[in-house]
């Protein structure tokens, strides 16, 4: 199981490997649902209102909380709840050498070891978190490695791990931090490689403009629907920060060596394609490559 959502209706869903199920079990009123999620999101020591009605937390060290209140939730409070491993997970407990993409997963644990920097994309549930964590485990454990998360979630082995969190605004809407706060905090804390948990923002700017300056080995996740998805995607996230669509090309190509697409099908999460950054004539694009590792 990966996800608890609690509708506005009270109906619960369990998230597992085969999909979406209600469960027998229903919390009665409105009021209840709003209740629980404002209990849950204090928990995290984050609040939930009418002037902050979205949150996102983390409950303890395994619980990701995602709530949504009146008058955004049209219909009524929604809470989903992200159940996170407490143990770190191996490349090998990731993808056996039977699955679909473990060919593509070992030219990632190469990249990896040789600094290459990566862009693990996919849909939601996908394991891009899971992975980047296998991945970093495999880092050398005298390399020290900043991770800068909305909400803490990448769960790692590596032994020097340093971890940075956005901060949300005080009921003044005053004190907040925000990821590109941190990706430009972590330039000034030796970093031998940056992780940022997933881009969505105008941190991108920041973290393709110091991926362009050193911290080679470096990792980052973003959302995305297919890996022909991902260039119109760090081009959105770019023009948030005021970069054009060549402007976000350019850099994005020397920045990034490797762009991973996990998907999820009845048999687990798996690498199912793997490419490289291109300039185009529109921007950005991306070219899709075998299991074999071509020359850069």
């Amino acid at each position: 199981m990966t996800d608890i959502i609690v509708t506005s209706g009270g109906q619960v869903w369990l998230d597992d490997p085969h999909g979406l199920r209600q469960v027998p079990l229903r919390i009665e009123t409105e009021s209840e649902v709003r209740s629980l999620a404002v209990e849950l999101v204090a928990a995290g020591g984050r609040h939930l209102d009418y002037a902050s009605p979205i949150a996102d937390v983390r409950v303890d060290p395994c619980y990701r909380v995602h709530a949504v209140i009146p008058p955004v939730a049209a219909m009524g409070t929604e809470i989903t709840i992200r159940i996170q491993r407490r143990s770190p997970v191996s490349v090998h407990q990731f993808g056996s050498a039977g699955e679909p993409g473990a060919s593509r997963l070992r030219l990632l644990q190469v990249a990896v070891a040789d600094r290459e920097n990566l862009l693990i994309s996919g849909p939601t549930g996908s394991g891009k978190t899971t992975l980047v964590g296998a991945l970093l485990s495999e880092v050398p454990a005298s390399e020290r490695i900043i991770i800068l998360e909305d909400v803490r979630e990448i769960v790692s082995a590596h032994p020097h791990l340093v971890r940075l969190e956005v901060r949300q605004a005080n009921t003044d809407g005053r004190g907040a931090v925000t990821l590109s706060d941190l990706v430009r905090a972590s330039l000034r804390m030796r970093p031998d490689r940056i992780v940022l948990g997933e881009c969505r923002g105008p941190e991108v700017a920041d973290l393709l403009s110091a991926l362009n300056t050193g911290h080679a080995g470096s990792m980052a996740t973003v959302h995305a629907n297919s890996l022909q998805d991902v260039p119109s995607r760090l081009t959105a996230l770019g023009q948030r920060a005021g970069l054009s669509p060549r402007t976000v090309a350019s850099m994005a190509v020397s920045a990034i060596s490797w762009v991973a697409f996990l998907s999820r099908n009845q048999h687990g999460r798996h690498v199912s394609a793997v490419g490289r950054l291109r300039i185009s004539a529109d921007g950005v694009s991306v070219e899709e490559v075998d299991h074999r590792r071509p020359q850069r």
